[in-house]
């Protein structure tokens, strides 16, 4: 059993430890909503169910209603009752669903496992990221945000060279038994290995316990709260004192906050409406192209392969300079790739243009994360992210349905994309306007999460 007051190691445990449960939950994360696009173009050609384009559409989308749910009510609740439980109940709620997927006789009641499933998946992003900020290296939370959110779109990766291997011979079913492995494979080390948050704790009253979780990974109780600033010290650095008023929901709203929170969230529903309706439909889209289903697949695989190394590369620049003129740069780069896909172009240019939509995507969203986690104060971040990712979701909801409107409206092949162009030029404008740190943190609050401005673009 997990407990918070065993008496600490002489050598603290490092961090890498919650950042890699994370990782690994994420990978099932990103597995399970990418597998649908994997095995759209089988679905719509099983007899059966005789789906049509918008049809299936709809049924990428209920996964991500589910996520808009699960991530308002995991981010209101972290807060709470604490990240761990989060962490564990979302992982043994959407392996359920998906060993229910997989056994599914309608599309009905397919969708609306998916749609339960989806409530599971909404916990997990929001609540892996508070915990991987607050557990890993000061300066290096951009970095560490984005290994451990390529967890995603190495799930993306799995669910495409999973698609290539098994679908032909063994249909699309068993695509959704592998996405039930969670229930064996994480769940026991999450109730093992993962510690609960030292600044929920605190913010709980549980001070020993805090200090107890701080001593074992090494963690200055300090550094994982917010207090307001005192005068400055000679070398023009404050000194924190006290914790902030206000936690939860209540914070973002707070003036000071509001007009980041809400460009915050714009920002992610632009990035989640590229993510999903990508992920979604491209290897269907490649495939009205004339690509057969084997080559279609390698441009999801292109897409989760650049989200990975872009977004690693990118974070990296982000720790270093900035993160608000990176993921600018990132939204606008996906904008121009995404257009590109509709010139007559070589096989090897279009991958090479997927992959950097896959930065521009994925990647992307990644860095907004990032943003968004180190913005605000520790007693808000799970509510901030909960927030943006749910905010986000209406997004992720409307992308697989544009696709499916827009690949069955018969309006061109070349509309597919020009759909995805416009959210993406738009997320680079909401977050080129995100203040550069927020007002109330100016005046009453130290920035403890390793210069703020950095990681919002001021440095």
């Amino acid at each position: 059993m997990h407990t918070t007051d065993r008496s600490s190691p002489a050598r603290p445990r490092s961090g890498l430890a919650v950042v890699a449960i994370c990782f690994f939950t994420l990978i099932f994360d990103g597995y399970d909503l990418i597998v649908y696009g994997s095995v759209v173009p089988t679905l719509l050609k099983y007899e059966p169910w005789h789906l049509t384009p918008p049809q299936a559409g709809a049924i990428g989308s209920y996964a991500l209603a589910g996520m808009l749910i699960g991530a308002l009510v995991a981010g209101g609740i972290t807060d709470v009752v604490g990240r761990r439980k989060i962490i564990i109940v979302s992982v043994a709620w959407f392996s359920v669903a998906m060993a229910l997927c997989a056994i599914a006789p309608t599309p009905e009641l397919f969708g609306l496992f998916r749609l339960i499933g989806g409530v599971g998946l909404g916990g997990v992003v929001p609540t892996a990221i508070a915990l991987t900020v607050e557990y890993a290296p000061r300066r290096r939370r951009n970095l560490y945000n984005a290994l451990m959110f390529c967890g995603y779109p190495v799930g993306g990766c799995l669910a495409a060279l999973a698609a290539m291997a098994l679908v032909s011979e063994h249909g699309w079913r068993l695509m959704f038994w592998i996405g039930a492995a969670p229930i064996v494979l994480i769940l026991p080390l999450a109730f093992r290995l993962l510690p609960e948050s030292a600044s929920y704790l605190l913010a709980r009253g549980r001070r020993a316990e805090a200090a107890a979780v701080a001593a074992r990974y090494g963690l200055d109780l300090d550094d994982v709260r917010d207090k307001p600033a005192s005068p400055a010290s000679a070398n023009g650095t404050a000194t924190a004192t006290a914790t902030p008023a206000g936690t939860g929901f209540g914070l973002l709203f707070r003036r000071g906050y509001l007009a980041a929170t809400l460009l915050f969230g714009a920002a992610s529903f632009c990035g989640l409406l590229l993510i999903y309706g990508l992920n979604t439909w491209l290897p269907q889209i490649m495939r009205a192209a004339g690509y057969p289903l084997g080559s279609s697949l390698q441009f999801l695989l292109m897409l989760n392969l650049g989200a990975i190394v872009g977004s690693i590369v990118m974070s990296v620049f982000a720790d270093r300079v900035g993160a608000k003129v990176i993921t600018v740069v990132a939204f606008l780069a996906a904008a121009v790739c995404i257009y590109v896909l509709t010139l007559d172009l070589g096989t090897g240019l279009l991958m090479l243009c997927v992959a950097v939509a896959g930065l521009g995507s994925v990647g992307t969203q990644i860095l907004v994360n990032g943003c968004v986690a180190t913005f605000y104060p520790a007693a808000g971040r799970g509510s901030a992210l909960g927030w943006s990712l749910g905010v986000g979701r209406a997004g992720a909801i409307v992308g697989p349905l544009m696709g499916g409107w827009l690949l069955g409206s018969g309006l061109g092949f070349e509309w597919n994309f020009y759909g995805f162009v416009l959210p993406a030029l738009l997320g680079a404008l909401a977050i080129a306007v995100v203040p550069r740190v927020a007002a109330a943190r100016k005046t009453t609050t130290q920035v403890t999460d390793a210069p703020v401005g950095e990681l919002v673009g001021h440095r």
